[in-house]
């Protein structure tokens, strides 16, 4: 008999990740530690339109519409 195999890919929300992870996120983009891109590949996220609303919304230097 066949075995499935178990996909190892999770899919994640926005909902999956704490407040305070996305604000690490945010802070080390706006100082320049990190690019967006930098920051998916370092900590897993799969977006980068993720991070790109993180940013958004969680900015200080962000105006918001």
């Amino acid at each position: 008999m066949e075995e499935k195999s178990k996909s190892l890919y999770v899919k994640r929300t926005q909902r999956d990740y704490p407040m305070s992870f996305k604000l690490s996120v945010v802070r080390e983009v706006e100082s320049g530690e990190l690019s967006i891109t930098g920051a998916l590949r370092k900590y897993g996220i799969q977006s980068h339109g993720t991070v790109l609303n993180w940013c958004r919304n969680f900015s200080n230097f962000c105006k918001k519409r």
